[in-house]
């Protein structure tokens, strides 16, 4: 894969990684043919000894409905120095999540460590993202312009939103680098996967063995599915293994 070239919204030593490993097609596929696949996981990960599901009540979904599975471009923003009035004075607009975008290969999710209150996303941003291929994005902190997000049909996970711009209070440090989102630890190149439910990330070296019991999960929950609707009677179901 050929390295993309950078936009320059930040500096070059600030982008961690410019590509990184992908997981094969098939094992996204799988995951999106799921039902109920952010609870299917978290269950796997519990199996498994991870961490890493998020409630919608943490992370909520701007548009429902919605089913999004992919790998995460990282966004690290933080607040900057200077009082607004001097800093929207001089006119420097210092985010940089666009290089996300710029860097993200279709079906990536961009994932947002950002500030409460404060807009990490913009309606024009989230319509770049959108064009650039991205499925959707999960915010720890605040985007802006519902709207133009819901009119485009780009889904946003995120703590709520706001009228605040974030161009005079807040900078972007690092792209596909580190990110804690909600206090779930997130490298570039990870599983994200996101619902009605909420979020779930998977680090991408445990995404296979998680994957494969997420699936013998599913298995048992379709049987049970079925049992339940061609009326099988209670007695048997609750002394029924199915997972």
């Amino acid at each position: 894969m050929l390295e993309k070239k950078l936009t320059g919204r930040v500096p070059a030593e600030w982008v961690k990684k410019k590509i990184f490993q992908r997981l094969p097609v098939d094992f996204l596929k799988r995951l999106r043919a799921m039902e109920d696949v952010t609870s299917t996981l978290s269950d796997a990960m519990d199996n498994l000894g991870l961490t890493g599901a998020i409630s919608a009540r943490v992370l909520k979904p701007n548009l429902p409905l919605h089913c999004m599975v992919g790998q995460a471009v990282t966004v690290r923003n933080v607040a900057r120095q200077g009082t607004v009035t001097s800093l929207a004075q001089q006119g420097v607009n210092k985010m940089g999540e666009q290089e996300a975008y710029n860097l993200a290969e279709p079906g990536d999710v961009v994932v947002i460590e950002g500030l409460l209150d404060v807009s990490n996303m913009g309606g024009q941003s989230a319509s770049l993202a959108h064009r650039s291929g991205c499925a959707g994005a999960i915010i720890d902190g605040s985007y802006r312009d519902p709207q133009s997000s819901v009119s485009c049909d780009f889904p946003i996970w995120s703590k709520g939103t706001t009228p605040i711009t974030g161009k005079w209070r807040l900078e972007t440090v690092e792209i596909n680098g580190h990110v804690r989102i909600a206090d779930v630890s997130v490298q570039a190149g990870d599983l994200v996967a996101a619902d009605d439910g909420g979020v779930v990330f998977v680090p991408f070296a445990m995404v296979e063995k998680v994957l494969l019991e997420a699936e013998r999960i599913d298995k048992g929950d379709q049987a049970q599915k079925a049992d339940i609707a061609s009326g099988v009677d209670l007695a048997t179901l609750a002394k029924t293994k199915y997972k």
